[in-house]
């Protein structure tokens, strides 16, 4: 019999990964054109010509030992300089190869984060509509994700139900800016108002609260919106990146930890990061793929591609009646639902083949994220069937 654990996770499977999983089943019998799978975040853009070209490289011209063989729980020292550089050269940051960590990825990093801070009973704060996986990657290690309701006008995070939420039990709270589901970006005057929150309740509980900046979507920012790195609002702040998103490489499964040194315990959480790595099971960060991003950083994220469908998406679907939230960054359109049961609406979609995933996946009713990391003809195509959606809700 499998874990009590595992069992219960059986009830939170994700959404996301099903609603996939039926849109392949979808295609097989109607055709994949006519398909209109919004449903997973899988970046349709090529990874850069240089990514290929850097792993021909390496497998030609490097020993096979030192590419293929362990190296430091860490990741190579001379890769995480390179990463620490270039985040100094962006975002005027100071890190050396030691604040970073190379990990399996974005939520590989959260995993080795959470092992690291989290006891049994803790409690990680997040802001409503967030990833629906936080929850599972908390109970991974006996904690418990507390929920903020959302301000419905604009997206940012609610400052007051924030305030009142945090207790003697919290250990940490998760940004994820640009935001998955709704691609709001949190803007610097959020950021300011989520650090002074912190920095008081802090000193009021008598213990660290960390900041864990998810941050797999920061280079996709539009209309003028620039980048930001959180480090600098709040010392206690841990960041998770992924080149998921910025070098279409969410199959590697390469990413990394920063953890600054203004941050309280700084050098046991290094290590405890990189036991992490260990224990967990994840050793290492892969070796090629290491090597292979380190050559890439300075390579530009095809932004234009997502812009376009960003536009055409938010501008089709207004157009028809519908009420979305428009991206700032991200690519993810977060539509309302027309009725308040939004799993109807979802189910609605299905008959036009459309494929939405629901919004209390991500802890927020009444909504949907379309992922619009898709090809600009399929959004063409789309259109007729969303047409039809909009006169069956009139």
């Amino acid at each position: 019999m499998v874990s009590k654990k595992i069992q219960a996770a059986f009830a939170g499977s994700s959404a996301i990964r099903a609603m996939f999983v039926e849109g392949k089943e979808m295609a097989k019998k109607y055709g994949a054109e006519n398909v209109y799978d919004f449903s997973l975040g899988n970046p349709a853009t090529p990874a850069p010509k240089a990514i290929n070209e850097a792993i021909i490289d390496l497998a030609a011209h490097t020993d096979s030992m030192e590419l293929h063989g362990y190296m430091d729980n860490a990741g190579y020292p001379e890769v995480r300089q390179a990463i620490a550089e270039n985040l100094n050269r962006r975002f005027d940051t100071s890190f050396e190869f030691h604040n970073i960590t190379m990990t399996v990825g974005a939520a590989g990093g959260l995993n080795i984060i959470f092992k690291t801070i989290l006891d049994p009973g803790d409690e990680v704060i997040v802001f409503a509509p967030f990833f629906g996986e936080y929850r599972q990657y908390a109970a991974n290690f006996d904690a418990v994700i507390v929920a903020v309701a959302p301000d419905l006008a604009t997206f940012q995070p609610n400052l007051t139900d924030f305030e009142a939420k945090i207790t003697a039990k919290t250990k940490a709270v998760i940004v994820n800016t640009p935001n998955n589901p709704t691609g709001v970006v949190y803007s610097p005057k959020t950021m300011e108002a989520i650090a002074t929150v912190l920095e008081k309740k802090q000193q009021e509980i008598g213990h660290d609260i960390y900041l864990v900046s998810d941050e797999p979507y920061r280079e996709l920012v539009y209309d003028g919106v620039k980048q930001d790195f959180l480090t600098k609002y709040y010392k206690n702040t841990i960041v998770g990146y992924s080149f998921s998103k910025s070098l279409s490489l969410p199959g590697e499964r390469i990413g990394y930890v920063v953890v600054p040194d203004e941050a309280s315990d700084a050098e046991d959480l290094i290590r405890g990061i990189e036991i992490s790595n260990r224990t967990l099971g994840f050793v290492n960060a892969p070796s090629l793929m290491q090597k292979a991003v380190a050559r890439c950083l300075e390579e530009p994220t095809d932004v234009a591609f997502y812009d376009r469908n960003r536009k055409r998406l938010y501008e089709g679907l207004t157009e028809l009646g519908f009420t979305c939230v428009k991206p700032e960054g991200a690519f993810y359109l977060w539509v309302k639902s027309p009725v308040e049961d939004e799993e109807a609406f979802v189910e609605a979609g299905k008959k036009y083949h459309i494929l939405m995933v629901k919004g209390s996946a991500f802890g927020c009713q009444g909504y949907v994220r379309l992922a619009y990391c898709v090809s600009y003809e399929m959004i063409e195509r789309s259109m007729s069937a969303f047409e039809k959606l909009a006169e069956e809700y009139k």
